[in-house]
């Protein structure tokens, strides 16, 4: 699973590793049916306001839809599957960043993904600053156009959850060029999981 603050590049980086491992590539929120629907509503700038609550359970609820009909009928099939985004970023973003007790919403994302954890999550780590200034012409959605302080409490969410859980985690700096942190990414994987499938790396 790739994860960050928006702006990071991991959804770049989380398609790029996908093809080379000839993984499924997946996202949240809004990979099902409902999930795009769910998709609209939490980030619609324009529509209702959405409680920090309601933020947090709609994340789940797309999240559990993810887990029953994408993540455990590929992992059952011995699939690969590479996700954009994951459990950590309800931690980071409604836990670190909206400031909800992460202890709660550590039992709703165990409800929401069924006892289904990444065999590596990758955080692509990069200064708040860095990040905003590549938003600044695609910015669009709700959590988009929060600001600095925000995104820097989620920065650091990421970050202590790395400290408390080294072994599940890499970081990799996403400031450097797309092709140098590609290639940092594949390293990650290997070092952590080994020799890769015989499908991966033949693109």
């Amino acid at each position: 699973m790739l994860e960050g603050i928006d702006g990071s590049g991991k959804s770049t980086q989380a398609r790029l590793l996908a093809g080379f491992l000839d993984a499924v590539s997946t996202a949240e929120p809004g990979a099902t049916r409902l999930g795009s629907r769910l998709r609209e509503v939490l980030l619609d700038s324009a529509g209702e306001p959405v409680s920090v609550r309601s933020e947090a359970l709609l994340m789940a609820a797309d999240r559990a839809q993810h887990v029953e009909r994408v993540l455990i009928p590929n992992l059952r099939s011995g699939v690969w599957v590479v996700s954009d985004r994951f459990s950590a970023s309800t931690l980071a973003y409604q836990g670190y960043g909206r400031g909800l007790r992460i202890a709660e919403l550590t039992a709703v994302v165990r409800f929401a993904t069924c006892g289904v954890t990444p065999d590596l999550q990758i955080l692509l780590d990069v200064p708040v600053g860095v990040a905003r200034s590549r938003m600044e012409q695609t910015a669009t959605d709700r959590f988009e156009h929060l600001g600095a302080e925000f995104f820097t409490r989620v920065r650091d969410g990421y970050l202590a959850l790395v400290a408390a859980d080294p072994d599940r985690w890499q970081v990799v700096d996403g400031t450097e060029e797309v092709s140098v942190v590609e290639a940092r990414i594949r390293d990650a994987v290997v070092g952590r999981l080994g020799p890769l499938p015989e499908a991966a790396g033949s693109r």
